[in-house]
């Protein structure tokens, strides 16, 4: 990878142009070269597989809503493979396997893990709150398991818990969006610290919230729905997206 320009860049207000041109170029990148977007997707198609699989094992399937809900949270971290491939592909380098996955794997020295750590945090937080959310709400009532009981949530106080609840995911979730839609791909294209990556997103996300609060329930929703049939759609979606951020975070930037 070339030397990577020092400092974060100047960040201007995506307009509506940006986000579809972004999904075109994310389109046209997965097109050119399906194989990396297959095989990063696949890796978070098995994460998400495996955690199904743990909460159906052990009669534990109440936490997968918190699972599906949440599970999103952690897609850019599958992405980053797919940004480097749109970063060779626009900088006309060529696509080599080895070369990509080296990059990725390179970040474990830089700053991207202390991103992921806040994230993962958020996401275990999440977890746990939503425990605290059921127990509010429904403490008089076991933890029912979504394969075989779904009369609690039907009940008034489970539907005040699904309300209550989406709502603080919402939050959780603008956050971690707010944090990583330009974070993220910053961390990857510039020499720059997390904490710096991360401000100048949210405060980006803040400067122009409707356009990236739509962006982002436009992705959420996307994705939820790809969950749908055993995480397959995934294999479609979440390189086309991740391509897509890739491009939207390019157009927004200033040039070094």
């Amino acid at each position: 990878m070339a030397t990577r320009p020092q400092g974060a860049p100047a960040l201007r207000p995506p307009s509506f142009g940006d986000l579809t041109a972004s999904l075109t170029q994310g389109v046209r990148d997965f097109a050119a070269a399906p194989v990396f977007g297959l095989f990063f997707a696949s890796v978070y198609v098995a994460v998400g597989l495996a955690m199904a699989w743990v909460t159906y094992v052990t009669g534990t399937t109440f936490w997968l809503i918190l699972a599906v809900l949440g599970f999103p949270l952690i897609g850019a971290f599958a992405a980053l493979g797919l940004y480097e491939t749109s970063r060779r592909r626009q900088a006309g380098e060529p696509l080599n396997f080895v070369d990509v996955v080296a990059v990725v794997w390179a970040q474990k020295n830089g700053q991207l893990p202390w991103l992921a750590v806040m994230v993962v945090v958020l996401f275990l937080f999440w977890f746990f709150l939503g425990h605290m959310i059921f127990a509010l709400f429904l403490g008089l009532s076991p933890m029912t398991n979504v394969s075989s009981s779904l009369d609690v949530y039907l009940s008034r106080d489970g539907l005040m818990m699904l309300g209550f609840g989406s709502l603080v995911g919402a939050g959780f979730a603008t956050l971690t969006f707010a944090m990583s839609v330009l974070g993220m791909p910053m961390l990857l294209d510039r020499d720059v610290d997390f904490v710096t990556a991360l401000t100048r997103s949210i405060a980006a996300v803040a400067q122009t919230p409707l356009t990236y609060i739509g962006w982002g329930a436009f992705v959420a929703l996307v994705t939820l729905l790809a969950m749908l049939p055993a995480f397959l759609g995934l294999f479609l979606v979440l390189p086309i997206l991740g391509h897509a951020t890739w491009h939207l975070y390019k157009r927004v930037a200033e040039p070094a």
